[in-house]
């Protein structure tokens, strides 16, 4: 198997919609295609990933360093030994090649997309989803009957904030999901706090409900929004803080009973090492959420993984940020604790496939060959048009 072209094409993210911290209208996403010398039906077998949704395009990156380090390499250097074919790891220290430590942003998530594309193309060589790729890779038997899923919306929309909020929460219990998450942080505390009773009151009860803040807190602020929802008893509080301020989150552990989510925001290893080093997190309660697309790929990932074990975490309390094929793929093929999803919004890459079975608050991938991008009909046709 070698690799005989590598094309990266920015695709906008439809809708008009923000949190606390960022509005998603001028957003894009690295739509990525890893095309072979393997022929099958008469065409190139071509492997598609993209890297995740809450950071911008990376064309440069991609165009500029990764990829064409990766078509200068001897292709013989990217193959596993065993098996002839690509291997994600070599490819992905190929693409990063005179880079230096640290500088963890943009550059994870350039990476993230190739290195996953490659796992995309050796799911569809072996004509089996991706999770079993991934998971037979690492030892493991994927988990069947499906995984849990929580769908993430509640962003801040013009006009009638609490009916639509209500709305769209009782449409996400209608489709299957008994878990949702909304925004915090965008409004005042008090207005806030209508939010998160309103969301109760459609949910059934905290325990159904996360918020989440997007890092917008400062001390005084995550400290009162922490007091103020002490005794809803809710699902997680997620990201109050700046991700890398682990003192802070220590202190809010120490003082906030419920449980703390955070993650989507370190990219690297080092970064999750400090955060279980510094940051307080507890074990019994508290959940991660690194994302292997935004953060080097499943390479690093599965390495994130390792050391929450070795802190103490079950890989249960691992729930990757960014609800969408490639995370759904990669919590069944681990075994890790659930899915975010996002329904209606951040497409055409956000959500997953018709034929993804949603009910009773879990999700199972479909049967597709890879990660089954090419089924979701909006995403099929940006993905025809990069490989035509």
């Amino acid at each position: 198997m070698r690799i005989t072209e590598i094309r990266e094409v920015a695709g906008p993210l439809a809708g008009a919609i923000s949190n606390a911290v960022v509005s998603f209208d001028q957003h894009k996403v690295s739509l990525v295609a890893i095309f072979t010398d393997v022929v099958r039906d008469g065409r190139p077998l071509v492997g598609v990933a993209f890297n995740s949704i809450g950071r911008h395009s990376q064309g440069g990156i991609l165009r500029e360093r990764m990829i064409p380090r990766i078509l200068e390499a001897d292709p013989d250097s990217l193959l596993s030994p065993e098996t002839g074919l690509l291997d994600p790891a070599r490819v992905l220290a190929c693409a990063l090649t005179d880079e230096k430590p640290g500088g963890h942003g943009d550059r994870a998530a350039a990476a993230s997309a190739i290195e996953l594309a490659c796992w995309d193309l050796l799911a569809k060589y072996g004509d089996e989803p991706a999770y079993a790729t991934i998971a037979r890779a690492h030892g493991r038997e994927p988990v069947s009957g499906g995984v849990p899923v929580y769908a993430a919306g509640g962003y801040y929309r013009d006009g009638d904030d609490l009916g639509l909020l209500r709305a769209e929460i009782g449409d996400f219990l209608d489709a299957g999901y008994s878990a949702v998450k909304i925004k915090i942080g965008g409004k005042t505390l008090a207005e806030d706090m209508l939010r998160i009773e309103a969301a109760i009151d459609v949910a059934g009860s905290g325990r159904h409900l996360a918020v989440d803040a997007n890092g917008r807190f400062d001390r005084a602020q995550a400290l009162a929004y922490a007091e103020a929802m002490a005794s809803y008893g809710l699902r997680w509080y997620e990201e109050p803080v700046d991700p890398l301020d682990y003192a802070l989150h220590r202190d809010l552990g120490e003082m906030y009973p419920g449980v703390l989510a955070t993650g989507e925001n370190l990219f690297s290893r080092q970064d999750v090492e400090n955060m279980l080093r510094f940051g307080g997190l507890r074990p019994d309660r508290d959940i991660l959420q690194m994302d292997a697309g935004l953060s080097y790929g499943l390479t690093e990932y599965v390495k994130m993984i390792a050391l929450m074990e070795e802190h103490g975490f079950d890989r249960t309390a691992a729930m990757p940020h960014g609800g969408h094929l490639l995370n759904l793929h990669i919590v069944v093929g681990l075994g890790l604790g659930g899915c975010e999803a996002y329904p209606g919004v951040f497409q055409p890459f956000g959500g997953y496939s018709p034929d993804c079975a949603i009910g009773e608050g879990t999700v199972s991938p479909a049967e597709h060959p890879g990660f089954g991008l090419e089924a979701k009909d909006n995403l099929a046709a940006e993905i025809s048009r990069l490989v035509a």
